[in-house]
């Protein structure tokens, strides 16, 4: 029987696009729907929604007494002036931002807007650089990157990172608290501030060429790059996601999110589409992570989305909630018209008892959005919405971007060029000569495969990452995405990601990071037991016995045939970029600093108790 979907209005651009084929065997695929008219700045949309919904509420969060607390457009914008000219008496322009060190929370987004508004870039950090660090390196490389006019820091907390990297001329606005080694200014003074004709020359200039934030790459051997977000990519990417989910302006979205607004995700694509189309957005402070999820159920107790974005983790929780949880699941999905899982696919379990409870709560289904993007492209280039949900499947092109597929070693490179796509990144030359090619299409580094063979215009299958693959001993090409897939489908739920090893060696080898939570809940054991107590179980070691097993057996060569398996006791770490706050691993990062590992993993013989071989008895 096929299965019903909650109906959505989807654009005609999801299934239609040109190809032109080139000498070299690659092609360019283009939407065959012209990109409409977008606004010069996304002020303009700020202001729209401030005339025509002045009351709706724009953003909310939990204040300390439990309650919503709200802001509605007409207040943001009042906001935005005061704070726009604050940090204009104060000097900030595009060589001197500001650097914002914060979780998602009201005040950060009216420092963005508020510095928006008056044409100054924001450069939004990952507050695990300041909280989570140790040595504060990634946090002092931005900060000696942007120059920045001033430093926003929530709360006292930043303390010791901003004693340890911000030059002391630098100007700090604290949100709460006091800094007892130098002098700040109040965020709720700068609120106080008069807006004056200072403001209104530079609103006046801010146009699709000004930068409107810094967005730096979680990086992987090398220091992050700053990525320069202009209003034009920002505001033409909102308008090809408007152009792929019409729906958006049939009723604005309301969203409950947690993803960070220092990454593309949750910085343009969540928080841009909210803001486009006059939607509401409720910051969620709890997140996939232990202890934090119960916070994202009693927001979704309250708060039923139109829009639903997480990643995979979130939605696996989700799902584990709602399925002991009837009134809850019966809520989220009251009004649910479209989920988006970022970072990397669901497992197929998961999709399946999602499916299951949207048809017990609603009768039909919802759909999963997909597509290809990033920092780079602010973010979205390719995107579907299918009835049916493909592992891999990363859709057409949005109109107004050319994909074009390029041969690189046995593989299509996806390259990007569009209104959305980045001048650069900043105050970085060299590395922008090289982000581009002769045509001035970015180089992802992404690889695709039409869905159909010989047929593009039928869509694009996401094909792994070329850095990434590599090649045995024996000359054997090694693709890493798809090997890296099975393993987490295979080893669902106790395994979050993989790290695939081999380089120049026989056989291919997996380091594995496990989810500690779940393999203590496999072996009932506490959370306070110690990882070597918990990898040595009985229960956790027959657990990846089993899955090195099922890997060999599904395996069609040495390619796709893990040999050898190691469990990580210890976990990703940020300070060497080998996570980001999503939960995102990197792959390049995590074998420069584990060579050890990778050596100890592929030299070590056979009952060796710290690898794991499919055929052990």
């Amino acid at each position: 029987m096929t299965p019903s979907y909650r109906p959505v209005t989807v654009g005609h651009c999801l299934s239609q696009a040109s190809v032109e084929y080139l000498a070299d065997g690659g092609f360019v695929l283009r939407s065959t729907e012209p990109l409409a008219p977008y606004p010069k700045h996304l002020g303009e949309r700020l202001a729209h929604w401030g005339q025509i919904a002045p009351d709706r509420t724009l953003a909310a969060q939990r204040g300390v007494d439990g309650a919503w607390q709200a802001i509605s457009y007409a207040e943001m914008i009042e906001r935005a002036k005061a704070l726009g000219q604050a940090l204009l008496n104060w000097g900030l322009n595009v060589e001197r931002p500001l650097v914002i060190l914060s979780d998602n929370d009201l005040d950060h987004l009216s420092l963005m807007l508020g510095a928006m508004w008056a044409g100054i870039p924001s450069v939004s950090v990952s507050p695990a650089y300041s909280l989570v660090s140790t040595d504060f390196g990634r946090l002092r490389h931005i900060l000696s990157k942007t120059t920045p006019g001033a430093v926003y820091a929530a709360s006292s907390s930043y303390a010791a990172a901003i004693n340890a990297t911000v030059a002391a001329d630098t100007r700090v606005i604290l949100g709460e608290g006091q800094l007892i080694s130098r002098t700040t200014e109040r965020f709720a003074d700068m609120l106080t501030t008069l807006p004056g004709p200072q403001l209104d020359e530079a609103h006046s200039k801010v146009g699709p060429d000004t930068i409107v934030k810094l967005m730096f790459t979680s990086g992987s051997t090398k220091d992050p790059k700053g990525v320069i977000i202009t209003q034009r990519m920002w505001c033409a990417n909102q308008q090809m996601t408007l152009q792929a989910m019409p729906f958006l302006v049939e009723q604005p979205p309301v969203a409950l999110d947690w993803l960070p607004w220092n990454h593309t995700f949750g910085g343009n694509h969540n928080l841009g589409i909210v803001l486009f189309n006059g939607g509401s957005l409720y910051i969620d402070e709890g997140k996939p992570a232990p202890g934090r999820f119960a916070q994202t159920l009693r927001n979704l107790q309250e708060i039923a989305p139109t829009i639903f974005f997480n990643v995979p983790k979130g939605f696996d929780e989700l799902v584990s909630a709602l399925q002991v949880d009837i009134a809850l699941r019966d809520h989220f999905f009251s009004r649910l018209k479209l989920v988006e899982c970022g970072g990397a696919g669901l497992s197929q379990k998961t999709l399946d008892a999602f499916n299951h409870l949207a048809e017990s709560a609603i009768g039909e289904r919802i759909r999963l959005a997909a597509g290809l993007g990033m920092t780079e492209t602010a973010p979205t280039c390719t995107f579907a919405i299918p009835d049916e949900a493909r592992a891999g499947f990363i859709g057409w092109p949005v109109p107004g971007v050319d994909v074009k597929l390029v041969p690189v070693g046995g593989k299509a490179e996806v390259r990007f060029r569009g209104p959305n796509v980045m001048p650069g990144y900043w105050r970085e030359p060299e590395l922008t000569q090289e982000a581009f090619d002769e045509e001035g299409y970015y180089r992802t580094g992404d690889a695709a495969c039409p869905a159909v063979p010989d047929d593009p215009t039928r869509g694009l299958m996401f094909d792994g990452r070329i850095a990434e693959d590599f090649k045995l001993s024996t000359g054997t090409f090694v693709s890493v995405g798809p090997l890296r897939a099975r393993v987490i489908a295979l080893g669902f739920p106790c395994v979050h990601d993989a790290v695939v090893t081999g380089f120049g060696r026989d056989e291919v080898g997996l380091l594995i990071v496990p989810r500690m939570g779940e393999i203590r809940r496999l072996a009932e054991l506490p959370d306070d037991a110690p990882t070597a107590i918990v990898l040595g179980h009985t229960a956790v070691r027959g657990f990846f016995q089993t899955l090195a097993k099922q890997l060999w057996d599904q395996g069609t060569g040495s390619a796709s045939r893990p040999a050898r398996l190691m469990v990580l006791a210890k976990p990703p770490s940020i300070d060497g970029g080998e996570i980001t706050d999503k939960g995102s691993i990197n792959q390049r990062a995590m074998l420069s600093h584990r060579a050890a590992l990778v050596e100890l993993l592929h030299d070590a013989p056979v009952g060796h108790p710290d690898v794991i071989f499919p055929l052990d008895e």
